[in-house]
């Protein structure tokens, strides 16, 4: 029964990791098409050193994410996958410190009316232009943001649930073999020594 039990959250960790990978292959999509519109417009990759505009952390930012949500379900499905510990813990490390980074940034926009001072300014113009479709289409996007950390919450309530259950055990234990073994050793006859063939002292013929 906990054989079924592990294999069904196995598969099901794995089914909502991979929601979480489908974001992050999004978030670099849209990534590259920052950096395709910044090089149309600008001439040059906006990781060249030699350019005379700051740097535009939205594109980095968003890359970023993108990019650790994908190193989250890949090591998700490691975990999910052999059902080890260490492995399990480092999953979970990395779910627990996105949503405290998300919380922390969500608090920040909730409670702070001076929020927009936060951040830096982007030459992109791509960070006024994500903030005006969240405003224009609010709601879509706070069910999208809701849906997004309750599949991160499931996915760390799944992995404390198969760390407890505890790896794949393929073989059983060498003590339900024990009682049957035991007899037989128990019962059987005493090794008896024969004295001809022992170090004691030989004799004659043997040494002739």
């Amino acid at each position: 029964m906990a054989r079924v039990l592990r294999s069904c959250i196995q598969s099901l960790l794995k089914l909502v990791n991979s929601v979480i990978g489908m974001a992050g292959l999004a978030m670099i999509l849209y990534s590259a098409w920052m950096i395709r519109v910044w090089q149309r417009e600008m001439g040059h990759l906006p990781f060249s050193h030699d350019s005379d505009y700051p740097p535009p952390w939205f594109i980095y930012a968003f890359l970023g994410l993108g990019v650790t949500f994908c190193v989250i379900t890949c090591s998700g499905h490691i975990a999910a996958e052999t059902a080890n510990g260490c492995c399990l813990y480092l999953y979970m490390v990395f779910v627990v410190l996105l949503l405290m980074l998300e919380a922390a940034v969500t608090v920040d926009v909730f409670l702070n009316r001076d929020w927009r001072e936060d951040f830096p300014k982007d030459p992109s113009g791509n960070f006024d232009l994500f903030k005006n479709f969240i405003q224009t289409n609010f709601e879509m996007c706070k069910w999208i943001g809701l849906s997004l950390v309750s599949v991160q919450g499931f996915s760390l309530l799944l992995a404390m649930i198969l760390k407890a259950l505890g790896p794949h055990q393929y073989y059983d234990s060498d003590d339900e073999y024990t009682p049957d073994r035991v007899p037989l050793l128990m019962n059987a006859p005493p090794y008896v020594v024969d004295q001809r063939y022992g170090h004691g002292p030989k004799n004659d013929a043997w040494t002739r």
